[in-house]
């Protein structure tokens, strides 16, 4: 039977925000079958805090820094393999249902002579996936983005708006048929105006039903991305009531970090989505909101998992559920994602390997420290593919899950480039110097900025991360020691990705050179003559010394 991968990813979803990662209200026992099946990753983190370049990480298997793609609408460069330049040559058909937040390297297309349309250059420009149903929900008013499939099949449910995803799935509908956009954080407890199976989260499922159904027995590697609950923070009935306040956790915040904050994030708090979700009662409508969303996904993993039983696929598929990021919900007096707490950096990650291999790890959780791009090597290893560590900079998950390693590295690291936000313009940054990168080590979390102090979080007394002690003198061991562990970190060698270490270290440079004609060093023709004896005689070379 042939292998295939599921690879779901959410949107938008705190790793603390589903039943089996601790939320002691929002239940979610799909997931948690999943977990209970495979292995949850309890310290999983991306490589950046907001969509496009956290994504791009997650296809290359390469830090931001890496493949430079560091802010949403920033392309991915032409020439950067993706999960689909990796699993195609060995057979595997790698699909899209959902969002990727992709930006095309037009530019570069053209320079190479790429046409968009042709089978090459709709790879290049869909990060290596068959955009079977490509749906990013990012643009509600413009063509740009907009989902033609979704617009037939809203109409022919009998709607006739121009945009039904804008005005049907994602607004409300007040007594007097005053349309309430979904956009208006105040909306966010009423019920969307389209019923449950024709929002979102079902309608994407069912095209991911669909593709399945289609690929018969060629082995595939599907990418079903959820746009939700990434705003506009809005459910349809039933969802959009399930959850009122008693069952929202309290905003974990307090007036110390507010009123001893490191410039970026004092700049940050001063956003308007940080100021909206510091308002309680705003607050609590989108908790409504954003658990009711996060509900219907459960219910869709649980439709989605029916099927593959249905279809006799479980037992071939590799099944991975994340997000690409969390969200604040006014922890840390922020809104939306882009700083580097857990609550917006660390990600719910669950694996299930079908194989009898990971029998005794099922059901367990690890705190193995694992990154975003560990998926791209995981399925590479799990298809059979031949490891190119001079390329992914991540590490396959299977040794954990088959209970050949404890862990897979030291520390993890997360990039943010905050070039883009006003937040740069008010601390009178460079574009240069508008940067953020942590390192963790499973305890200590250190973030340098650029321009300003680092900031220092120890997760083992202060989870919660309330207490920066970056500016405290008592600390410098620690600042000094994960200094140098990013400074080395900065000097990996990423960008040499044509040829492997195994191959530079095979290779006999004296050999080569002779081999290529190259001669410079040689007296006399005599000398490059006895030179070229002893390599074919396998005897030791002699270097001249006079």
């Amino acid at each position: 039977m042939a292998k295939n991968v599921l690879f779901i990813m959410c949107d938008q979803l705190r790793w603390d925000y589903l039943s089996c990662t601790g939320h002691p209200h929002l239940h979610t026992p799909n997931i948690d079958r999943l977990a209970a099946r495979g292995m949850l990753f309890d310290q999983a983190y991306v490589q950046s805090t907001i969509c496009g370049p956290s994504r791009m990480s997650f296809y290359t298997g390469r830090y931001v820094s890496s493949h430079g793609a560091t802010w949403n609408g920033v392309p991915l460069k032409v020439g950067e393999m993706t999960l689909g330049d990796h699993l195609r040559p060995l057979g595997v058909r790698t699909a899209l249902c959902g969002k990727t937040h992709m930006v095309a390297d037009r530019a570069g297309m053209a320079r190479l002579g790429l046409a968009a349309d042709s089978v090459i250059g709709v790879s290049a420009a869909q990060c290596g996936f068959e955009p079977y149903e490509r749906d990013d929900g990012l643009h509600p008013n413009a063509r740009k983005g907009r989902n033609a499939n979704y617009e037939k099949f809203m109409k022919a449910r009998g709607w006739p708006d121009e945009n039904p995803w804008d005005s049907v799935a994602n607004s409300a509908e007040s007594d007097s048929g005053e349309l309430l956009s979904g956009w208006f954080l105040d909306n966010s407890d009423k019920p969307a105006r389209a019923a449950d199976e024709e929002s979102e989260t079902p309608y994407i499922t069912s095209r991911a039903m669909d593709f399945i159904r289609e690929a018969g027995e060629t082995p595939w590697c599907l990418h079903l991305s959820y746009i939700k609950p990434h705003w506009p923070y809005i459910a349809p009935a039933p969802y959009h009531d399930m959850y009122g306040p008693e069952t929202h956790l309290d905003p974990v915040r307090n007036e110390h970090e507010r009123a001893h904050a490191h410039p970026v994030y004092r700049e940050y708090m001063k956003e308007r989505v940080s100021m909206a979700f510091s308002h309680d009662e705003t607050r609590a409508r989108v908790l409504t909101g954003y658990m009711g969303l996060v509900k219907q996904i459960d219910d869709q993993i649980g439709r989605l998992m029916d099927f593959l039983d249905e279809q006799n696929l479980t037992d071939s598929t590799l099944i991975v559920f994340t997000s690409d990021h969390g969200d604040y919900l006014g922890d840390h007096w922020l809104g939306e994602k882009e700083l580097l707490h857990d609550a917006s950096v660390r990600i719910p990650l669950i694996v299930v390997d079908p194989s009898s291999d990971a029998d005794a790890t099922r059901g367990q959780r690890t705190d193995a420290l694992v990154e975003a791009i560990d998926l791209v090597p995981t399925f590479l290893d799990y298809y059979g593919g031949e490891s190119v560590p001079h390329i992914l900079e991540g590490h396959s998950l299977l040794p954990l899950i088959h209970g050949e390693r404890d862990r897979l590295r030291d520390f993890v690291v997360a990039e943010y480039d905050y070039s883009m936000r006003d937040v740069r313009r008010r601390l009178n940054q460079t574009v240069d110097d508008a940067r953020l990168t942590m390192v963790y080590d499973g305890r200590w979390k250190y973030i340098f900025s650029e321009g300003f102090r680092p900031m220092l979080y120890d997760l083992e007394r202060d989870p919660d991360e309330l207490t920066d002690l970056g500016a405290n003198p008592d600390y410098q061991f620690h600042l000094d020691r994960l200094e140098r562990v990013f400074f080395k970190w900065c000097r990996r060698n990423a960008q040499r990705t044509t040829l492997s270490n195994e191959q530079i270290a095979r290779r006999d440079p004296s050999r080569f050179e002779a081999e290529m004609g190259i001669l410079i060093g040689y007296r006399t023709e005599q000398e490059f003559d006895e030179f070229i004896n002893e390599l074919n005689s396998g005897s030791p070379v002699a270097q001249s010394d006079s």
